[in-house]
């Protein structure tokens, strides 16, 4: 009788995914995780290869995985602009073939399998702030759509193999995350105003700095994750998981600079297409069904993140 819960973690080797397997490893889980290194990255993990009960496997969820499992969570995708950007056929590839791949093999094998959706299937939002029954304002032709739309794609999948076929699904939308393990050039806002400061480069905002983001540490996250999972069945989601409190760009540029001590100017720069004007989570249902809301404020968190981003520039 296998009685270790095991589980498997799709993109485990990028920002959350390998903060997950080490959360499942504390929590006596069997974990695998896989990941194909597009943007994920062995220095994310390579302090848990010594773990018997962690196992790495090098997998395109683009193509179909056999292995069994009782719980996967699907989170692998690249998840900043840059990085989905640069390829956006094989992004939105991820998004439909790899939860079609993912929730076929949870149906072969039983298994509950949760989404890690995104913020981004409200678009530009027209409603403020965001609860889980606003459809959302996605412009489906701009640069973004590979990744917007690929969730929304997902999104369906997973509810139409529940209604279908029974699937036990959770489908978490996920809002601005940061914390240790992010990429240092993943063009994501925290990141790229730490590593500006910490070499004292002009830190770049896009517009007047007036737009607003809600940011989630990502503990907090991967404790909303595990919740989420550990839900009973007939909570499917899909609910919000992010940080309600509100901050403008400008507010964030100027906190990492008083953090790091950095000589830094701010420098305007246009805005994007398609850019958000603002992004805040209602997390009501979260709290309600999961019992869950953050708990690391802001300056907690950054000061952990810009360690860890230090230790890169330092080579340690």
């Amino acid at each position: 009788m296998h009685l270790t819960k095991r589980v498997l973690v799709t993109g485990g080797a990028g920002f959350l995914g390998s903060h997950l397997c080490e959360r499942l490893l504390q929590e006596g889980c069997d974990v695998i995780c896989a990941d194909n290194f597009y943007t994920g990255s062995k220095r994310n993990i390579v302090h848990l290869l010594k773990n018997p009960y962690f196992e790495l496997l090098r997998h395109d969820i683009t193509f179909p995985l056999y292995l069994e499992v009782d719980e996967i969570y699907n989170l692998a995708c690249p998840a900043s602009p840059i990085h989905y950007q640069n390829d956006p056929v094989q992004t939105t590839k991820v998004n439909v073939h790899g939860s079609i791949n993912m929730l076929g093999l949870a149906k072969r094998i039983k298994a509950k399998i949760l989404q890690a959706s995104t913020s981004e299937v409200y678009g530009d939002p027209a409603v403020h702030p965001q609860t889980e029954a606003y459809w959302g304002n996605v412009n489906c032709i701009g640069p973004r759509s590979c990744y917007d739309e690929g969730k929304r794609c997902a999104e369906t999948l997973f509810f139409d193999y529940y209604r279908q076929h029974k699937l036990k699904i959770k489908v978490a939308r996920i809002f601005n995350t940061y914390g240790p393990h992010m990429h240092p050039n993943d063009g994501r806002v925290v990141s790229n105003f730490i590593m500006q400061a910490l070499r004292d480069e002009p830190i770049t905002i896009y517009g007047d700095g007036s737009q607003t983001r809600s940011f989630c540490y990502v503990d907090d996250l991967i404790e909303g994750l595990i919740r989420l999972m550990n839900s009973p069945d007939d909570f499917t989601g899909p609910v919000n998981l992010g940080n309600p409190v509100e901050f403008t760009i400008l507010e964030l540029a100027r906190k990492v600079i008083a953090l790091t001590g950095s000589e830094s100017k701010i420098v305007f720069k246009p805005l994007p297409e398609d850019d958000p004007k603002q992004r805040k989570p209602d997390i009501t249902l979260a709290i309600d069904m999961l019992g869950w809301q953050p708990e690391v404020i802001l300056e907690e968190g950054l000061k952990k993140t810009i360690g860890y981003f230090r230790n890169i520039l330092e080579g340690v």
